[in-house]
C-alpha cells in the first residue's frame, strides 16, 4: 500500500529533548523543596515508564519509608510546574532538532505526505518544541497532533497511535512511524504502523526488537527504500 503519513514521536526522536526535561524536574524538585534529585543514570532508568506525572509516581514508589510523597493532587500542580520550567528552557532556544529531522519533514510536505505526531508528552510540549525548533506553531508544522494527555493509556500501549491514524483517516499500512525507544516501537507496532527507529542518547542501549528499521539518524543516507519511493528528489 502507499504511503501516505509520517508519524512522529517527539522526545528523543525530533529532538534529543531529554536532558532538558531532567533539567526541568531537578529545578521544579528544587522550587518545591522537595530534596530531590534526578541524575542522569536515574532518570534513564525513570524513562522506562512513560509519561511526566506516571514517572513521578513510579519514583515516589521506591523512596523510603517516612519521605515526603507527593498526592496525586500535587503531582498535577507539580508537573503542570515543571511542564512551565521546561518551556521557559526551550524559550531560550536551548534545543536543536536531530539530523535529517527538518529536511525529512520538508520532503515529506513537498511530495504531499502528511506528517503527523504520536507522543507521550503533552501538547504544550509540543508547542514549545516546535517554537524553539523551526520558529512556528505544532499545526503549521504538523497535519495531527495527538498527544499523550488526550488517550486512556500511554506508550507502549497504541492509543495514541490509533488517536493519530483516526484523526488522519488512514490505514495503519498507510503510515510510517518514527521513534526512539523500545516503548515507542511497542506502541506503534501495537498499532499495525512500520516503524523506523533513531536510538537517542537514553535510549540506546533498548531492544528494539519489532523494528522495521534501525538506523543512526534521519538523514537522507539513511532512509529506507520506502522512503525514497514516495519522496523522490
Amino acid at each position: 500500500m502507499t504511503l501516505r503519513v509520517l508519524v512522529f514521536d517527539v522526545d528523543g526522536t525530533l529532538a534529543e529533548t531529554e536532558e532538558a526535561h531532567r533539567a526541568a524536574f531537578n529545578a521544579t524538585f528544587e522550587a518545591w523543596d522537595l530534596g530531590w534529585h534526578w541524575s542522569r543514570g536515574l532518570y534513564c532508568d525513570l524513562l522506562k515508564t512513560t509519561g511526566g506525572k506516571e514517572r513521578i509516581k513510579a519514583f515516589q514508589a521506591g523512596l523510603a519509608e517516612g519521605v515526603r510523597r507527593l498526592s496525586g493532587e500535587e503531582i498535577v500542580r507539580f508537573h503542570a510546574d515543571k511542564t512551565r520550567a521546561y518551556r521557559d528552557l526551550l524559550g531560550r532556544g536551548e534545543l536543536a532538532l536531530r539530523p535529517g529531522v527538518a529536511d525529512m519533514i520538508a520532503a515529506a510536505k513537498s511530495a504531499g505526505l502528511s506528517v503527523a505526531v504520536a507522543t507521550t508528552t503533552n501538547r504544550p510540549n509540543v508547542e514549545a518544541l516546535c517554537q524553539c525548533c523551526w520558529g512556528l506553531a505544532a499545526d503549521r508544522i504538523f497535519d495531527v497532533i495527538a498527544a499523550g494527555d488526550e488517550v486512556a493509556a500511554k506508550k507502549p500501549a497504541p492509543d495514541v497511535y490509533l488517536l493519530a491514524l483516526n484523526r488522519l483517516g488512514c490505514a495503519p499500512e498507510e503510515a510510517l512511524a518514527f521513534e526512539d525507544s523500545r516503548n515507542g516501537v511497542l506502541s506503534a507496532k501495537g498499532a499495525g504502523l512500520r516503524v523506523l527507529v533513531t536510538p537517542s542518547r537514553y535510549s540506546d542501549t533498548d531492544d528494539f526488537t519489532g523494528a522495521d528499521w534501525v538506523v543512526p539518524s534521519l538523514e537522507t543516507a539513511h532512509w529506507p527504500a520506502v522512503l525514497h519511493r514516495a519522496m523522490p528528489g
